[in-house]
């Protein structure tokens, strides 16, 4: 471990939360153990996103808050950081995609599609229901993870999940 990084295990205790929260989003083409130990916290990153979603997080770390807009893609946060925090040459930005809570209105009965109007890629698609409106499904395998979908919901139903399955902090804070 580097002098640079920060244990969030032993920074939770110190600050009285003794679960471990989730994981938050990190900027496309970086990941958390990679954020963790190269990122000088400087805030080139954030200041380069034309989108205002990369902002400093727990302990200065940027994190994506998807309350503000949709990811692009567009690298300029990657071209922007002055250490090898980024990987433009992985095949993909990251490895996530949007996942659609009980607390979603349609899931509730109340007709609402509004995730799958804000979806660029068609990700997000409505399955006829019997005696009632149709319910949200996410075809992960076509979601890019951008978050186009999470600030639209008026739930707060939609957040990004990891592809190891852990939820990002993408609407909650």
């Amino acid at each position: 471990m580097s002098e640079n990084r920060i244990d969030p295990g032993r920074r939770g205790l110190l600050r009285g939360r003794l679960r471990r929260g989730p994981v938050p989003v990190r900027p496309p083409y970086a990941s958390d153990a990679r954020v963790l130990d190269a990122c000088v916290r400087c805030g080139a990153c954030a200041d380069a996103c034309p989108e205002g979603i990369v902002a400093a997080g727990d302990g200065g770390y940027p994190e994506v808050d998807f309350r503000n807009g949709e990811c692009t893609f567009c690298g300029d946060c990657a071209e922007a950081c002055p250490v090898p925090v980024f990987d433009l040459t992985q095949g993909a930005p990251w490895f996530q995609a949007a996942t659609i809570a009980d607390t979603c209105f349609a899931r509730m009965g109340i007709v609402c599609q509004s995730c799958r109007d804000a979806c660029p890629t068609g990700a997000i698609n409505f399955t006829i229901g019997r005696g009632g409106p149709s319910r949200p499904d996410v075809d992960a395998s076509a979601c890019t993870g951008c978050g186009a979908c999470v600030s639209p919901c008026p739930a707060g139903a939609v957040t990004v999940v990891s592809a190891g399955g852990q939820e990002g902090t993408s609407n909650v804070r």
